[in-house]
């Protein structure tokens, strides 16, 4: 593997936008992996952090929630942005004991046995969209193939009516795609509103769904209240879609650009879980996730003081050479395959059987029907620190001339 000598360090800024959608962040983390593990990084728009790019320190911090905080927000912000309004309620912004309260409410709804009593509507929703495609012939792979599967999944799981999941689509797209901030913003206010409205309606008469079981919960005696029930249907919406939509139009994207490994995909489906397992690894699509120290500890000799930010670049994380042997090779049969993308102690992924199983089925959809999928015009990447991948992948759908 190329490596950047330890003298001429490359100019280092991991909160560039830009370097995600036009460059190469990985020059940036090799050099950090090999000469300077734990980085300062110093304040742009954004407060001065620390930033962590090696495996095995990124594991053992997720390991250390006492501390190293989620309460205090998950990603960076800009200081004049005030604290995230899920700090403390929400699964993803909270510690012990709250995170374990709230996740004992829904996690069941996540378990292997519940995710595969859906798997056979799961598959359904997969056909579905597959079908939709290729009688368009030519689409957008994230927008009309990658979104479409976890989210209609999601809405399902938390007793969103059929009718209102092209809504929530068009409120998704907006909020979580590019253009103006703005209208992102107002998107996602209607997303809370709509679950405000929703969140009454199942306390008042519950189903069998996530949205009625948290509009019904109580935590030590007390009931959420309902801008917690609101706050945590808005974190299972974006957690059960926004990365597993990037994930699988990047790992289309890698298939494409690695035909060797989608043709043995083809001719060996057997290979199909390893295959999401690298798929999830290559694509890292959370970029980076956030800790606040809550007490002093060193790492590699610097001081982390209580307050100070700690990320986690885990794209870096699962590029690590001392791990993953050949780390920059996309392989389809590797094993093992201990990645970080889907985190790790009291934090790993909720939805992470969901998410497999959902990258399983829309990939299987494609091969089993022997469907050729090919680039239609550039592919666009996020321009994001926050997640990366496509977002813009016009394809053309080819059904099998079998």
């Amino acid at each position: 593997m190329h490596r950047e000598p330890a003298g001429h360090p490359p100019e280092i800024n991991l909160v560039d936008p830009g370097l995600y959608a036009h460059g190469d962040p990985f020059v940036q983390w090799r050099w950090l992996r090999a000469n300077e593990p734990m980085y300062w990084h110093p304040p742009t728009e954004l407060p001065g952090f620390w930033a962590l790019t090696r495996y095995e320190d990124i594991r053992d911090a997720y390991r250390d929630a006492e501390t190293f905080s989620s309460a205090q927000g998950i990603l960076l912000r800009p200081a004049d942005h005030g604290a995230d309004p899920g700090g403390g309620r929400t699964l993803a912004l909270t510690d012990a004991p709250r995170h374990k309260q709230l996740r004992g409410l829904v996690d069941s709804w996540f378990a292997v046995r519940s995710v595969r009593a859906l798997e056979a509507e799961m598959k359904v929703v997969a056909r579905r969209v597959v079908d939709e495609a290729l009688e368009r012939g030519s689409c957008d792979f994230v927008a009309d193939i990658a979104a479409r599967v976890p989210l209609y999944v999601i809405c399902k799981m938390m007793g969103v009516p059929q009718a209102d999941w092209e809504r929530l689509y068009t409120l998704t797209s907006q909020a979580f795609g590019a253009g103006d901030p703005a209208a992102r913003r107002f998107a996602h206010l209607d997303i809370l509103g709509y679950f405000e409205e929703l969140q009454e309606e199942k306390a008042d008469d519950p189903g069998d769904d996530l949205v009625s079981v948290l509009a019904t919960a109580t935590v030590d005696g007390e009931s959420l209240g309902a801008e917690d029930v609101i706050l945590n249907c808005n974190n299972l919406l974006v957690g059960g879609t926004e990365n597993t939509r990037i994930a699988a139009a990047g790992g289309m994207l890698a298939l494409l650009e690695h035909p060797e490994q989608l043709q043995r995909l083809y001719e060996e489906p057997e290979l199909m879980p390893s295959a999401v397992e690298e798929i999830l690894r290559w694509t890292s699509t959370a970029t980076h996730i956030m800790r606040t120290a809550v007490r002093p500890v060193e790492i590699h000799g610097r001081k982390v003081e209580p307050g100070d930010r700690v990320t986690f670049w885990l794209p870096s994380a699962n590029r690590d050479e001392t791990v993953f042997e050949d780390p920059d090779r996309f392989d389809i049969t590797r094993q093992p395959n201990r990645h970080l993308s889907l985190g790790f102690g009291e934090h790993f992924c909720l939805g992470s059987m969901l998410a497999k199983v959902e990258l399983r089925l829309l990939y299987q959809e494609l091969v089993s029907r022997s469907i050729r999928v090919e680039l239609d015009g550039p592919t666009k990447l996020l321009d994001s620190i926050v997640v990366n991948g496509p977002e813009l992948m016009p394809v053309r759908l080819m059904p099998s001339s079998r």
